[in-house]
């Protein structure tokens, strides 16, 4: 077999469009500081971000707009769901998840607009750089949401501290013409709740325990990333409700509903104990990767289907070339347009552990072929698809019964140094030409 010289892959960014959901490694044990010290934390969220930068993009101040990956039918009928609306919006009832429908049934002369996801990638990288003027370690936890490790300030005195975070929000206006809201507290936790009680454009100081037991602990559990609404009413069967409740009963009841790893944890975050680092990219360990994409439109057309799918498994890959990562066994899932039945999953696996876009795309196809096949065939048309890993390696270690062919390695690195020198999608396989317009993102579950 040929010798194929080594190339240089240039920097690799895998976290581009990356929207974590319910992170919960950030507070686990392996992601928190080793001290026990306090520490001080910085929580900033963009208001109705997407809303927002539309409201200022075309001019809409103080009009009720909603974003979505939406359109109107024959008979001009909106279809679609709301992503996310304005302030003004919100006042009227309309609220995230809404059909865009029923929405202009509540208000018809509210604004609709597609949602433009590289527009606010743009702003959002724009945030970044305002906020990297600030502190040395930020994290964005998603597009309209960062982290700030500010634990140079811990020793200042409240009004030094207040006004540093004031100074973060008024840069932020002069550059973007955006509002925010900022917390700040001694926990990574309590950080987010403060950012949440005086939106859209609040700041929030919580700096000791009788503090957070007077502005945070009236909090409903929910509110508390990781509760959900299953587990919040679970913890309503044992008559806990708010976080002062939580407090109170201590985390042996937490334990018993959720196991003594999880349930220490979470009650750790109630009650603003834990010491969780801000992750940087570097920090955050990847156990899955995966893609969406949902359509803004149904198709029934087989090609672009199929180009989605290779675009999603080119995205994968390179994603997990980025973190030197691989897989065997892959999900990948094909999302219908119906309104009982979400779609159909199902699992496939490659020869060995790889992460080169030929021997994965060969895999998933044989089994999604088919499957596209018959639901085409009966009467469906596809509104999303998924792609993504059950589990990955990062040993990197040679397999005894499986090689990868050197020839498609360097393949991909060529592809790889020329997209990272000359941004994404500048080379790419002829068949992610056939595409079907919508949201794409990746959801980072731990």
């Amino acid at each position: 077999m040929p010798k194929y010289p080594a190339i240089n892959t240039g920097t690799y960014n895998p976290d581009e469009d990356v929207h974590k959901i319910t992170d919960y490694r950030c507070v686990s044990r392996d992601m928190q500081h080793t001290s026990i010290k306090e520490r001080l934390y910085l929580h900033l969220d963009m208001a109705c971000f997407y809303a927002q930068v539309e409201q200022q993009c075309f001019r809409l101040h103080g009009l009720p707009v909603y974003i979505g990956g939406w359109y109107k039918g024959t008979k001009g009928i909106p279809r679609g769901i709301v992503a996310t609306s304005s302030y003004e919006a919100r006042a009227l009832g309309i609220k995230t998840a809404m059909s865009a429908y029923e929405a202009e049934q509540i208000c018809p002369y509210i604004i609709g607009l597609q949602a433009d996801y590289e527009k606010y990638k743009g702003i959002s990288a724009l945030i970044e750089d305002v906020l990297e003027e600030f502190a040395p370690t930020v994290e964005k936890y998603s597009m309209d949401e960062y982290f700030l490790d500010i634990n140079f300030m811990k020793e200042k005195s409240r009004p030094e501290i207040e006004r540093y975070g004031e100074a973060i929000r008024d840069l932020l206006y002069r550059e973007t013409g955006l509002v925010c809201s900022v917390g700040i507290s001694y926990s990574k936790t309590y950080s987010k709740l403060a950012s949440g009680m005086n939106k859209p454009d609040g700041l929030t100081v919580v700096l000791g325990p009788e503090e957070a037991c007077e502005i945070l602990g009236p909090l409903e559990l929910d509110e508390v990333w990781g509760i959900g609404r299953k587990r919040y009413q679970k913890l309503k069967t044992k008559g806990l409700r708010t976080i002062a409740d939580g407090i109170d009963r201590g985390y042996p009841v937490f334990q018993e509903l959720f196991g003594p790893y999880f349930g220490k944890i979470m009650w750790e975050m109630i009650a603003g104990k834990d010491r969780a680092r801000v992750l940087t990219d570097q920090l955050a360990p990847k156990e899955q990767l995966n893609y969406m994409h949902t359509f803004s439109t149904q198709t029934t057309d087989p090609t672009a289907i199929r180009g989605e799918l290779m675009t999603g498994i080119s995205r994968l890959c390179y994603r997990m070339r980025g973190y030197n990562l691989r897989a065997r066994t892959y999900f990948c899932y094909l999302r219908i347009q119906h309104r009982e039945h979400r779609g159909i999953t199902f699992r496939f696996m490659t020869d060995g552990y790889t992460n080169l876009d030929g021997y994965i795309h060969h895999e998933c196809m044989q089994k999604a072929g088919p499957r596209i096949h018959n639901l085409l065939k009966g009467g469906h048309a596809l509104r999303g698809i998924g792609i993504g890993t059950v589990k990955v390696d990062h040993s990197n270690q040679q397999e005894l019964f499986f090689r990868e062919h050197p020839r498609q390695r360097q393949l991909c690195c060529v592809k790889d140094a020329i997209n990272n020198t000359f941004g994404n999608n500048s080379i790419r396989k002829a068949s992610m030409m056939d595409t079907v317009p919508g949201k794409t993102h990746f959801l980072e579950r731990s």
